[in-house]
C-alpha cells in the first residue's frame, strides 16, 4: 500500500487543498493525517488561508480515503463536524515485520515512547519539523506540518512506498529519502 502522511494542517485551506492536489498527484492508497486539522491552537499564528470550515468540506469529500489520529488541537467538537474518525490517540501501520505508531507527537514521543522492539517506528508530527533519527535502536520520523512549518522547514509531506519514507514538499519535489528495509 503507497501511504500519503502528513501532519498539522492547522485549518488553513489554502495549504490543504495544496495537500489535496499532491495526493492525486501521489496517486496514494490512503492519506494519513497526524493530527492539529482544523485549529491552529494559541501558541501558532494564523496560517495563510486560515479557513477550517473549507478544510472541512475538502476533507469530508474524501473521508473515505482518510486515516486520522487526534493531534492536540483537535477536540469532540471538531469530530461533530468531521465525517471521519479523528480522536483515536494513535493507529498501528504494518511495513514488513515492522510495526509503525503512528501518533500525533504530544502524549507519545521520544521522550515518553510507546512499547515499541527494536528496529519499529515512531511516527509523529506535532513538532513541525520534519526528521528521521534513531533513539534507543529504534526510529523517530516526522513528515513536517503542512501549513505551518519550522526550522526552515519547506510546507511537506511524506511517501511510505515499499519501506521508503520520501519526503516532499507541497510541489512534489523530493528533499528527504529513508529506505527501512537497508
Amino acid at each position: 500500500m503507497k501511504l500519503m502522511i502528513a501532519s498539522d494542517i492547522h485549518g488553513s485551506a489554502l495549504y490543504c487543498q495544496q495537500l489535496l492536489e499532491a495526493y492525486k498527484r501521489e496517486k496514494a492508497d490512503k492519506l494519513l493525517i497526524l493530527g492539529d486539522i482544523l485549529y491552529h491552537g494559541p501558541r501558532n499564528d494564523l496560517p495563510e488561508g486560515y479557513a477550517p470550515k473549507q478544510v472541512i468540506s475538502m476533507l469530508n469529500e474524501i473521508k473515505e480515503e482518510l486515516l486520522c489520529v487526534r493531534g492536540n488541537c483537535d477536540t469532540e467538537v471538531d469530530q461533530m463536524v468531521l465525517e471521519f474518525p479523528i480522536l483515536a490517540d494513535y493507529c498501528i501501520i504494518s511495513e514488513g515485520d515492522r510495526m509503525i505508531f503512528a501518533t500525533h507527537g504530544h502524549i507519545h514521543n521520544t521522550d515518553n515512547p510507546p512499547m515499541l522492539k527494536q528496529g519499529d517506528i515512531l511516527l509523529h508530527g506535532h513538532t513541525h519539523i520534519p526528521v528521521v533519527r534513531e533513539f534507543d535502536s529504534k526510529y523517530y520520523i516526522n513528515p513536517g506540518s503542512v501549513s505551518i512549518p519550522k526550522e526552515n522547514s519547506p510546507h511537506s509531506y511524506m511517501i511510505l512506498d515499499n519501506g521508503k519514507f520520501i519526503w516532499k514538499n507541497l510541489q512534489g519535489e523530493v528533499y528527504k529519502e529513508f529506505d527501512i528495509t537497508e
